[in-house]
């Protein structure tokens, strides 16, 4: 069992590369880092997050802002957190960031 992401620029239709990402498990209050990568040419990371980190709950950190200030974009978000929960160590777990300077999305992937 893996984690893994990718960042899509859904305003320029591209993969976002050059963004700083961070796996946390949390535990309680405790942020327990797990993982750091930056997102390739294809949006993605060379290698998993984490792999085989149990169940429980995981927070991956985008950081984001400085992305679209090197494009010359003020972004509404500094970084964007999301917060998701394992419980099935079977699976692989892809969970997707689709950006824009103002909002964003993202989804169980396969």
């Amino acid at each position: 069992m893996k984690i893994t992401t990718h960042v899509l620029d859904t305003a320029s239709g591209v993969p976002a590369a050059g963004i700083a990402i961070s796996l946390h498990r949390i535990d309680g209050h405790e942020r327990i880092p797990l993982g750091n990568a930056t997102s390739d040419a294809d949006g993605r990371t060379d290698a998993p997050l984490a792999e085989a980190p149990g169940t429980g709950c995981y927070e991956l950190t985008f950081a984001v802002a400085e992305y679209f200030a090197t494009r010359g974009i003020a972004a509404f978000y500094d970084e964007i957190k999301v917060r998701f929960l394992i419980d099935d160590t079977e699976r692989n777990y892809h969970v997707p960031l689709l950006l824009n300077p103002w909002g964003y999305s993202t989804y169980r992937g396969s």
